[in-house]
Parts: C-alpha cells; sequence; structure tokens
C-alpha cells in the first residue's frame, strides 16, 4: 500500500508514525513553516519534523487550489491519500489524485461537530464522548461517507491539550486497524445523517471572554475546552486574567454578583457565577507567569470583594 499523508500539527504525528508502520509513505504534505514567538522565527511544523525523521520527501504548498499539488501527488502513484488536521480544504483534483481517493481521520463522531474545532467544541458543550471517524473524502466540510468510528470518553478534567493527545493516539489505533482493512475492500460507506449534523466552527476571540452570568458548569466547560490555547479569559482592573483552570465549587458564598470574589484567603480565589462559583485553580495575570489561585491571593494580586470582566 502506498500513502500519502496531509496533517501539520502535533495531534497528527502518531498518525503519521502509525501509516508508516502498515504502508510506504511515499510522500507528505503539511503547510509551510510559519514565524511564530517573539522573535518572529521560522517554526517547522511537527509532522514536517517526524517526516523528516522518517526520511520520507515533504511538500509545503502555498496554494492548494491553484498550485501543482496533484500533480506533485501522481508522480508518487499512491493508492490513498491519508488527512488529519492538514488544516487547509482539499480541491477535487487534489482528492483525486491517490487511485482510491482521499480520506480523513476526523476528532469527532460524525455527523456531530464536522469543521475546524470539533475537540473544542465537544468539551466546550459538555460532551462526555467523542472518537474519531474514518470518512472518505468529498469537497463538503466533513460531509463524506463514514468507514469507520472509534470512541473515547471524555473525562471530567479533561481540557482540550489532554483530550487532543488521546485522541491523536486513538487515530494512530485507526490507522493500523482500518486503513489495511479499506485498501483490501472490506470497510463499507456509510452516508452521514444530515438531519443530526452540527458544526464546530474556527475559534476567535471573543469565544473566549467568560460571561459570569453563566452557570458554573457552562464557564467550568469553557475553560477547560479552550484550555490550553486559545484559552478563556475575563479582565481584572482592566488587564486581562487568562483562565487555565476552573473548578465548580460550593466553597463561596451564594448570592453575590457574577464576577465578584466572593472569597479569596489561604484557600484560594472564589468567583460568583450565575448559580454559584468557580475556584479559580490556575490563572495568569497580564504580563506575568500562570499561578495557582492561592498565589495570586497570597500575592495580593487577587482580593476579596474584586470584581472581574467590567
Amino acid at each position: 500500500m502506498r500513502t500519502v499523508f496531509f496533517g501539520t500539527p502535533d495531534i497528527a504525528v502518531p498518525s503519521l508514525l502509525a501509516l508508516a508502520e502498515v504502508s510506504e509513505v511515499v510522500g507528505v504534505v503539511c503547510q509551510p513553516d510559519r514565524p511564530a514567538g517573539r522573535g518572529l522565527e521560522l517554526a517547522v511544523p511537527a509532522v514536517k519534523k517526524a517526516a523528516i525523521d522518517l526520511g520520507i520527501d515533504v511538500h509545503q504548498p502555498v496554494k492548494v487550489k491553484t498550485g501543482n499539488l496533484d500533480e506533485w501527488i501522481r508522480e508518487r502513484a499512491p493508492d490513498l491519500g491519508v488527512v488529519l488536521a492538514y488544516g487547509r480544504i482539499l480541491p477535487r483534483k487534489v482528492l483525486d489524485a491517490p487511485r482510491l481517493g482521499c480520506v480523513n481521520l476526523h476528532a469527532s463522531l460524525l455527523p456531530a461537530y464536522r469543521g475546524a474545532a470539533p475537540i473544542q467544541w465537544a468539551i466546550i458543550n459538555g460532551e462526555t464522548e467523542t472518537g474519531i471517524s474514518l470518512m472518505q473524502m468529498d469537497e463538503g466540510l466533513d460531509t463524506g461517507p463514514v468507514l469507520s468510528t472509534a470512541k473515547l470518553r471524555i473525562e471530567p478534567r479533561d481540557d482540550s491539550g489532554t483530550l487532543s493527545a488521546r485522541l491523536a493516539e486513538l487515530a494512530a489505533e485507526v490507522v493500523r486497524r482500518d486503513l489495511p482493512r479499506l485498501v483490501g475492500g472490506e470497510l463499507s460507506p456509510v452516508a452521514q445523517d444530515e438531519a443530526r449534523a452540527t458544526l464546530a466552527p474556527p475559534l476567535t476571540r471573543d469565544h473566549g471572554r467568560v460571561d459570569w452570568a453563566r452557570n458554573s458548569r457552562e464557564i467550568e466547560n469553557l475553560v477547560r475546552g479552550l484550555a490550553p490555547k486559545p484559552g478563556a479569559f475575563t479582565t481584572h482592573s482592566g488587564k486581562l486574567l487568562k483562565l487555565l483552570a476552573v473548578a465548580r465549587t460550593e466553597a463561596a458564598p451564594r448570592g453575590e454578583k457574577p464576577g465578584t470574589i466572593a472569597r479569596a484567603d489561604k484557600g484560594g480565589a472564589f468567583v460568583a457565577t450565575g448559580d454559584g462559583a468557580v475556584e479559580l485553580l490556575v490563572a495568569q495575570m497580564e504580563g506575568k507567569r500562570p499561578l495557582s489561585g492561592r498565589d495570586l491571593v497570597n500575592g495580593r494580586m487577587l482580593k476579596q470583594r474584586d470584581v472581574l470582566g467590567t
């Protein structure tokens, strides 16, 4: 089995490694190196690093729709294209370049959470289960028929970082288990139920702003879903306060105005919400390093009766 792999970030690396175990990977496609960090030095995508270590030819097209990506693929005569978190929509000419087309390892149980941020939105919306869907790609947004699925429980303390890491390993298991079966003709595509489809659109900065009038569970899920990046946030005395971990709690006075620090002592910092309170477990003041809620109180950066989000 000859394959081409499309992927860019860390979550795609285990699947590339698994694909190299069950096939001859004749090429890897990832997004271009981009400036990152304070020095804006070019950062090499995680998938590119892994491909170089494996001795696989890497292609980083700037343009996908109008470039020669389809020709580059056809020159390598792959049986199958395998996609995970590449970050670009592939046009028909690219999808058709491999002999058997392209399949996508999507991080949700389709047709739920089609789109760019399925992991984050599943946590934000309080889901308790997600998974990997192996899907035959078409030109729609994650609309192609599903070939197989693998389920995974979302643990109460999962954030998008920990869940992404677990889904990355699950996707690699799907590659080892199902891609040989697909090429062998053992998997049958099943059309998605459009009536059950939901979307997971790209996250914007405003998605991360905490509305303290919401209930505690919704706020906890928002923080979990956006941690570690891009991060949920609020403001304190006009400065940004990034929220990295919070937890619903009964250990604070009730009846306070939402956003008020209802309790701040050696036990930590507790913020009133629409139905109770959350404890600030880890937060980061603008220009400072992340600290526990207790350290923020001990350092007098947060005090009782302060109001967040004003």
